[in-house]
């Protein structure tokens, strides 16, 4: 397998996911995955990256897998994390993003490859 820096080779540099970032974000489809200490713990596709990313910072459950995952890492047995929480955290880990003209295809790959604890399923291989 090849090691997350070779398959990341393509993606811009990683940077602190912030709405910065994601307002940096070009506007075709493509693949962006969050980092954790330099671990890939999620890898998405979309037909246009700067909304996405807004997205997952600014949306809620039902809108992002991302923020729901987080939101239930999170979450404490009273409260809910609230959407700043969850843009908190995300905030305090990187991403990267590449465009692609075959965005879902280079996403299951990198989470075939990768295995990101935030992907609700891993594809099934073709």
């Amino acid at each position: 397998m090849l090691d997350g820096e070779d398959i990341l080779a393509g993606f811009r540099p990683p940077q602190p996911y912030t709405m910065e970032a994601a307002a940096g974000a070009p506007t075709p489809p493509g693949v962006h995955v969050v980092l954790d200490r330099g671990t890939v713990i999620y890898v998405g596709w979309t037909g246009n990256l700067r909304i996405r990313l807004r997205q997952h910072l600014t949306g809620n459950r039902e809108s992002s897998v991302l923020h729901q995952q987080v939101g239930q890492l999170l979450d404490t047995p009273t409260e809910a994390a609230t959407r700043q929480d969850i843009a908190g955290w995300l905030g305090r880990r990187e991403v990267r993003w590449q465009e692609t003209d075959n965005p879902e295809g280079t996403m299951e790959a990198l989470v075939l490859a990768l295995k990101p604890r935030f992907n609700r399923q891993l594809p099934k291989p073709r």
